[in-house]
């Protein structure tokens, strides 16, 4: 069973930065797709970055050229740097694996002055 467990987040200044970090375990296999969903209370959840395997890489519009989404080479970490924060971007950002669909436990990100 899949488990993943997530670090940073935390209280930022608008236009300031962050970077999340989540690790999977509980598979010797190497998995295909990680990425980042946040929600905001009252809100669906929605992606915001992914990577496979090979690095392809996907982003919603709003966070294209302020974040960007890696990985450990052949292995099951995944990263989500993000730069010029604003105060939209505050949520809960969650790890997320399509396959087995596993999600993290979600940190909060706070973007204030």
């Amino acid at each position: 069973q899949v488990q993943l467990v997530e670090s940073g987040g935390g209280l930022v200044q608008p236009g300031g930065s962050l970077r999340l970090g989540c690790v999977a375990s509980g598979t010797v296999y190497t998995i295909f797709v990680m990425g980042w969903y946040r929600q905001v209370p009252g809100n669906q959840r929605e992606m915001v970055a992914g990577i496979t395997t090979s690095g392809e890489t996907k982003y919603a519009d709003s966070v294209k050229g302020r974040f960007t989404v890696s990985r450990d080479n052949g292995g099951n970490t995944v990263y989500l740097q993000m730069n010029n924060l604003k105060p939209e971007d505050t949520a809960v950002y969650y790890c997320h694996v399509a396959a087995p669909e596993t999600w993290g436990q979600g940190t909060q990100v706070t973007v204030s002055s």
